[in-house]
Order: structure tokens, then sequence, then C-alpha cells
């Protein structure tokens, strides 16, 4: 099976555009556990990006020294819990603050409804009954620690050396949607089919750009129509609205992961521009 570049006309056609019908909850609520009170950060980066990316609501179920934070910033977050249509899990969690959310993540792992581990979270992959609908998001590190839980001796080294076959060999053997961290983003479904985001630019490589990341994928998931690829093509779309957010962020500079958060409008955008651009 080859890999398959994802584009402009990919992206804008996941990118949800609200009509005069919708209200808050027919544009997607995302639940969002992250952050602690050693990294609160990660929970105000997660939420700023995925309210952003363009959600109806936001319900920030973390930690609450990091939900003060969040909520500092973006005060329109619900703290209730309610309905949503998918979850954003892990970013900044720590052992403490994972331990105090183990029943939220397990009742959010065993909803069926799509979610996103990153960090944190990688570890509760292991207990998750049903992982058709999870997506992760790991770099080279986590990448190798997870697969060493699961019994394969992989080092960072090797996951770096061959992003492409440790990709597909984690989404095989995980059976989840694998969104492979890099300069080259490597995306595979459980499935098999391989698509990639090459060439982000150097910047993206700060403090924090992880946690945007999944900002975005976590709102791409609970706006997405319920198809079987909504979990691949939601990442790479992901990818894709990261690595231009940062772009128009930077202009050829220095950036922060906040500066990507807030490049995003901007970012949606330029997408959904050039993909009619090409549409004649």
């Amino acid at each position: 099976m080859t890999w398959t570049t994802w584009t402009d006309a990919d992206a804008a056609a996941r990118i949800r555009i609200p009509s005069r019908d919708d209200d808050k909850y027919s544009r997607g609520v995302l639940g969002v556990v992250t952050g602690s009170a050693t990294f609160p950060g990660a929970a105000v980066l997660g939420v700023e990006a995925a309210m952003r990316t363009g959600v109806g609501m936001v319900r920030y179920l973390g930690e609450r020294a990091a939900s003060t934070e969040v909520l500092r910033r973006r005060p329109e977050v619900v703290t209730a819990a309610g309905r949503v249509q998918a979850w954003l899990i892990g970013s900044g969690v720590d052992d403490e603050a994972r331990a105090d959310a183990a029943a939220l993540i397990t009742d959010a792992l065993d909803s069926g409804l799509p979610a996103v581990l990153d960090a944190g979270a990688l570890p509760d992959l292991r207990s998750a009954r049903d992982r058709s609908s999870l997506v992760i998001t790991p770099h080279a590190g986590e990448l190798s620690r997870l697969l060493s839980v699961f019994g394969r001796d992989v080092s960072v080294e090797d996951v770096r050396r061959e992003p492409q076959t440790w990709a597909v060999a984690a989404a095989d053997e995980l059976g989840v949607t694998v969104l492979l961290k890099g300069n080259t983003t490597h995306i595979v479904s459980a499935d098999g089919t391989r698509v990639r985001v090459p060439e982000a630019t150097p910047w993206l490589a700060t403090a924090g750009s992880g946690d945007v990341l999944g900002g975005i994928l976590g709102a791409l998931l609970a706006t997405a129509d319920d198809s079987d690829d909504r979990g691949l093509a939601s990442a790479a779309t992901a990818a894709l609205l990261h690595d231009r957010a940062a772009r128009i962020a930077s202009q050829g500079g220095p950036i922060a992961a906040l500066d990507v958060a807030e490049a995003l409008p901007a970012a949606v955008r330029s997408v959904l521009e050039s993909a009619h651009m090409m549409n004649g």
C-alpha cells in the first residue's frame, strides 16, 4: 500500500463550515481531559487550538488548577459534564492527574466516541476495550515506549530512522489510527491506509506545539461526519492546519505554541480559499 500526500483540497473537504441552522451543539462539542497542576499550559493550549479550529463548545473536565488557567484564557469554556461528540485526553497529564481522572478517562474510552490520546494518556490504550475510534499522537520517543509496553523492543533511534515502518507497525498491532509526529507527519489507520503531510516548518519544534496539534485534531473529530475514515482524515487535516498556522504565524521567524493556536482561523481560511481556487 502506497503513501498518499494530503492536500489542501483533501483538508478543505474535512472542515465543517457552519450553516444558518447550526447551534453550539450541532457545531460539535469536545470533551477535554488535559493538563495538571504541573503542566497547566498544556490544557490552555489544547483548548485554545480547539476553539480556534471551530467547535461549538469545549467541555474542560481536567485538573482544578489547570481549569482555572483555562477559564482565565477562555471564559466561554464549560466545566460541567455533559454530552460530547469527541474527546481529547492526555496532553500535560502527569501521573497524579491521571490517577485522579482515571474513572473519567475509562468512561471516555468505553463510550465508543472518537478520542485523541496524547502524552500522559497513551498508557491507557492498554485498557481500552474498543480502539477502532482512537487516534494516538506520539512523537518518536513516545511511540518507542508505547510499543515496548506491548512487547516490541523498538528504540527511539529505530523510530526516527524508519518512521514509516513503525507508524504502520503500530497502527496494525495496536488497532488504532497513528499520527506519528515529525518533520514529515505519518498517519496510518488500523486498516493500513497511509497518509503523509510532508515538511512542516522547523519553527514548529517548540514547547507546547504538540498540545496545539491535539486541540486541532480533537476539534476536527468533534465536527466530523461519522465516516469510516474519520480518524485518518481528521488526523491528516489537523497536521496540515498545524503547519499552515505555524507558517502564517512565523513569516519566516521564531514562534511560540500560542502563536500557532492564534493563527488557526487564518489557516482554516487559507485552506478553504486554496481548495476553492483549485476547484476553479
